[in-house]
């Protein structure tokens, strides 16, 4: 089975290859750098953070971002151990022929790109409408830069899309919750005083 995806996985990744030209090669690189570590979420949930109206918002894209890190590279990478692309029997790119150098980490799978676009985008996406879709766009051309750049499988970038969205409900869930709860003990706290 693993072998018939994989297969699938190559079939994908050589066709996005001879889409492959000068500007394309230049744009890619810096489009997956706004991925890497999750930087262009963590500084989104940041500036979020300075405004009351957002905080929230700013605080669940933290939560989904750490779940996400927790998740992907100190989880399921070194659990199922996959190889990136590159070096992998079959591929049609190696190291030496990568626009970009090869990842810091090993393993492919689930791709951390994948998860902490797709996780911060949703947390977005379910408080703005308006801001939510071009967040989408984004994750999904930083996803796009992964398989262009050959440093992920589609599978690695789909499963960490889908991982990404479901650690998007979860932080919103556990982060609704307390505050809630928090709202609720200020509450209980005031009609005291005023007593």
């Amino acid at each position: 089975m693993t072998d018939f995806i994989t297969q699938i996985d190559f079939n994908i990744l050589n066709a996005i290859q001879s889409i492959r030209n000068p500007f394309l090669d230049t744009i890619m690189p810096l489009i997956t750098f706004l991925g890497s570590g999750g930087i262009v979420w963590a500084v989104t949930a940041l500036i979020m953070l300075c405004f009351k109206k957002s905080r929230k918002t700013g605080i669940i894209i933290i939560v989904s971002l750490l779940l996400g890190l927790f998740l992907s590279t100190m989880g399921l990478k070194n659990v199922i151990a996959r190889e990136r692309p590159y070096n992998t029997e079959g591929a049609l790119l190696t190291v030496e022929n990568l626009l970009i150098g090869a990842p810091s980490g090993r393993f492919s799978f689930p791709s951390g790109h994948a998860i902490s676009s797709f996780s911060a985008a949703t947390v977005i996406l379910l408080y703005s409408k308006k801001l939510g879709i071009p967040a989408i766009i984004l994750a999904a051309l930083i996803c796009f830069t992964r398989l262009y750049l050959y440093v992920h499988f589609p599978s690695d970038v789909i499963c960490g899309a889908l991982f990404g969205i479901l650690l998007a409900f979860m932080s919103n869930f556990l982060v609704n919750k307390i505050w809630e709860k928090n709202n609720e003990r200020k509450l209980s706290n005031n009609s005291k005083q005023n007593d």
